[in-house]
């Protein structure tokens, strides 16, 4: 079985950290540091997880399949490429 076709925009890379930030506004995240956060920008979802792949294996059997926007809790990215110079 394939993976649905999607077409993710910027304006859902807008959504869904909107959407984090909001979350972190309600919600106490200090005890999740480090933690990989999966964001759907068309349900509001969040999901927590230690990697981007345990969050989408478990939404799978979940029977979730919509694209996520990732980041670790505590920093504005998910992974960076490349070493330190």
């Amino acid at each position: 079985m394939s993976a649905p076709e999607t077409h993710w925009t910027e304006a859902d890379t807008q959504k869904a950290l909107d959407l984090w930030t909001r979350y972190q506004q309600e919600n106490d995240t200090s005890a999740r540091l480090g933690e990989a956060v999966g964001i759907d920008p068309a349900t509001g979802q969040v999901w927590f997880g230690t990697s981007a792949k345990d969050i989408a294996l478990r939404r799978e059997t979940e029977g979730s399949r919509s694209p996520l926007f990732f980041l670790r809790v505590g920093q504005d990215f998910y992974a960076r490429k490349g070493g330190r110079r």
